[in-house]
């Protein structure tokens, strides 16, 4: 009887929740939803239950979408169970390396269906990153004390070559995630990032315009090079967020910005009058003359 009781209850589930049977305003807003994720090892006892009781009791499918996971292994494989004392506790792993770098961990290199297995080295491989992208964003901080956004678009200042490269580089990264999220193909959205801001927005673009931010080459350069930062920064911590949501939304509440929270923020498509593949093209040539020289 509990077994049954709980298949019968699951099957109401998208709408009983909501209110029904009374027609309340939540049900009018948010039934039908939009997905439903599950895994695939009990998709028919759930999800068709859902369906046809959506159906039978509302007249409407209860989603449109269901995205059907893999299951979490251990590091040969195996099934995670008490009987084999191989399960991982969550709430251990966020105290040591932090619930953002779990979560980024549950996403990159994963296949919608496929199976993942655990590795604590992946988990302190995106504490890293976490670290990374905090260590950058306190330089970026400390440089942008006496920044205002600009008035205008980006358009309009005087960008140097490397400005015009990460615009470029942003605008194709906000493209890429944005069309793997829509597939639900999160690994390869998360992988996106974790290259531009790993790669190319640290090791590259912080770098090449360090002089620029500590006056070296004028007041005017500066404030560009301020600009850009600021922008790149910004909108990269709001195709993060969904990912890393603590760490994203401390860095973002202390940039210059519009609204109360990074949830609130507009999801960023780039802006394709930013894009310059002529930049890219001259920014790789001198690239390849840092890589061979340092070889």
């Amino acid at each position: 009887p509990d077994v049954l009781d709980t298949w019968f209850s699951s099957a109401l589930w998208p709408f009983s929740t909501l209110g029904w049977p009374d027609d309340t305003e939540d049900l009018k807003d948010f039934y039908p939803t939009s997905v439903l994720v599950t895994a695939y090892d009990i998709i028919f006892f759930w999800v068709a239950r859902m369906i046809f009781s959506g159906l039978a009791h509302t007249g409407q499918k209860p989603f449109s979408d269901v995205l059907v996971h893999g299951l979490v292994r251990d590091a040969l494989g195996r099934k995670m169970s008490k009987s084999l004392g191989n399960g991982v506790d969550p709430l251990e792993v966020i105290a040591e390396c932090g619930a953002d770098a779990l979560r980024f961990t549950l996403t990159t290199g994963v296949a919608p269906g496929n199976d993942t297995r655990y590795h604590p080295e992946r988990t302190e491989a995106n504490r890293n990153f976490a670290n990374k992208i905090w260590n950058a964003s306190r330089f970026a901080l400390m440089h942008l004390e006496d920044f205002q956004p600009p008035e205008g678009d980006l358009t309009e200042l005087a960008l140097e070559l490397p400005d015009r490269w990460i615009l470029t580089r942003y605008g194709l990264t906000a493209q890429e995630v944005s069309k793997h999220l829509s597939r639900y193909d999160f690994g390869e959205g998360a992988n996106c990032l974790y290259e531009f801001i790993w790669n190319e927005l640290c090791d590259w673009y912080i770098e090449a315009i360090k002089p620029r931010l500590y006056g070296h080459h004028g007041a005017e350069s500066r404030r560009v090079a301020q600009a850009v930062l600021w922008y790149v920064l910004l909108h990269t911590l709001e195709l993060l967020h969904p990912y890393m949501p603590f760490i994203t939304e401390e860095i973002w509440q202390h940039l210059p910005h519009e609204g109360d929270s990074i949830m609130l923020a507009s999801w960023p498509t780039g802006d394709s009058r930013l894009e310059d593949g002529k930049a890219t093209e001259e920014m790789g040539v001198v690239m390849d003359v840092v890589r061979a020289i340092r070889n």
